[in-house]
């Protein structure tokens, strides 16, 4: 195979096998500096999906031997830290929870002067630059959703909503289109763009139109040694709701998590099993829906009977456990907007996923129907989809599960995420001249001696 120049890949770069040679560090392995702007530092599980990737991507780069320096904000004072290369500069938040960009800005100065950062990393508009530096050409933003899908998102919501209830309409209005003018115009600032889906790779190519070699795909990964088949666990966690071996042979586990709010497309999950349970008494009575999560729809959901269970949020550990003891997890969500990693979990967790058909999801993740199901976010193509996977059956969806537990150990690891980005980091940073001369050009892609 031909050597690749990486910084023109097309397609992620989770796929790729980098070196082991990079994971193991010696005296003579570059290390690098690295600052990281992020808004928010998760406490303990309380994270969305942008903090809980900063996390795992953080922790894993100080583990190999890094320098990191987190620019954020936190309700306290400071942040302990666990490691130490691993250095926290804390602001207090300004407006919405947003990072002070001149408090922030000002630490980033003060740490550069005592050694200048190699790169430069921001978890979405982390940091927020109004304008192009020449000397910032090591800067390398992730983005975990951007205006152009939420025009997208809007649609859904519209098409879905209640006519009755006039509070909740939207407008996708001329606000909505001028926000993508913006993003367009200012993202043209940021070196390197690392987008968190194939869909939005190619959006920020074809729609923004920043240059194919500053866009660089690499999928979001997940724990491999906390989300993995375990039949035990799953068992296990069954029991403690009350519902045996013998129930859950004969019955099809349904799972779902996360916020139980409208945009995570609740009403509509909720509509399709009520009116499925009213049409078909034996779908009802052989089906169990375990809710992982809270939020208002918690109660609603618990007015459909005694199969579907509200746990409440569980901690990663026990979401382990949950995804274990499902049979396919359902991904309702109406938002359009970055790479969720709830799916993630569970394929590599060995189970299917049923999810709303967007781009991202198709792109990425199922990308066909040997791993699992897509719907329209409709009522009808909902039940459609629900009454697909009970008459398929358990054994349908143990050989899905294995299918999509192939595709997460290939795409979807922690590890292989870890891995894409170092590698992008060593590439960006410093200047030509230097890599010549330290004969480290980590922007090509040699398959023959990576894999050794």
């Amino acid at each position: 195979m031909e050597p690749i120049n990486l910084l023109k890949f097309p397609k992620a770069w989770n796929q790729l096998v980098f070196s082991s040679k990079q994971q193991r560090r010696t005296p003579q392995t570059r290390l690098l500096k690295i600052g990281l702007f992020v808004r928010k530092w998760p406490e303990k599980n309380q994270a969305g999906g942008m903090e809980r990737h900063a996390l795992t991507l953080y922790l894993a780069l100080a583990k190999r031997g890094h320098d990191l320096h987190i620019f954020t904000t936190s309700s306290s004072a400071n942040i302990p830290s666990i490691m130490s290369n691993l250095h926290f500069h804390i602001s207090r938040p300004i407006g919405s929870g947003y990072l002070n960009q001149v408090v922030a800005w000002k630490q980033f100065l003060e740490e550069n002067a005592t050694k200048a950062f190699d790169v430069i990393h921001s978890e979405s508009v982390g940091l927020r630059l109004t304008k192009s530096s020449s000397y910032l050409n090591n800067v390398a933003v992730s983005w975990h959703g951007i205006a152009y899908e939420t025009i997208h998102s809007d649609i859904i919501q519209e098409l879905v909503r209640n006519p009755l209830d006039s509070s909740s309409q939207q407008v996708i209005s001329d606000g909505k289109m001028m926000k993508v003018v913006e993003e367009v115009k200012f993202f043209q600032y940021y070196a390197h763009h690392v987008a968190t889906s194939d869909h939005v790779g190619d959006v920020l190519k074809r729609i923004y139109m920043i240059p194919e070699e500053r866009v660089h795909i690499i999928l979001n990964g997940v724990d491999e040694e906390i989300f993995k088949p375990d039949v035990s666990k799953g068992n296990d966690f069954l029991l403690k709701l009350g519902i045996n071996q013998d129930r859950s042979r004969s019955s099809i586990i349904l799972g779902l998590s996360g916020r139980l709010v409208k945009d995570k497309g609740h009403p509509l999950m909720f509509e399709a099993l009520q009116q499925i349970f009213l049409e078909n008494s034996t779908f009802k009575d052989s089906v169990i829906v375990l809710i992982a999560g809270n939020g208002p729809w918690g109660d609603r959901y618990k007015e459909l009977g005694p199969n579907v269970m509200v746990l409440g949020p569980l901690e990663r550990a026990q979401l382990a456990e949950f995804y274990n003891a499902i049979d396919i997890f359902v991904h309702p969500t109406l938002r359009a907007q970055g790479l969720d990693q709830v799916p993630l979990e569970a394929f590599l967790t060995g189970k299917p996923v049923m999810a709303t058909k967007l781009a991202s999801f198709t792109g990425s993740i199922i990308v066909n129907e040997d791993m699992g199901y897509t719907f329209s976010p409709t009522v009808s193509e909902l039940k459609k989809v629900l009454y697909q996977v009970w008459e398929g059956g358990k054994k349908n969806l143990e050989k899905k599960g294995g299918f999509a537990r192939e595709r997460g150990l290939k795409m979807f690891t922690a590890t292989k995420m870890v891995a894409a980005y170092e590698r992008l980091f060593l590439c960006i940073s410093g200047n030509d001249e230097e890599k010549q001369q330290k004969n480290e050009d980590y922007c090509v892609y040699q398959p023959h001696q990576e894999m050794d």
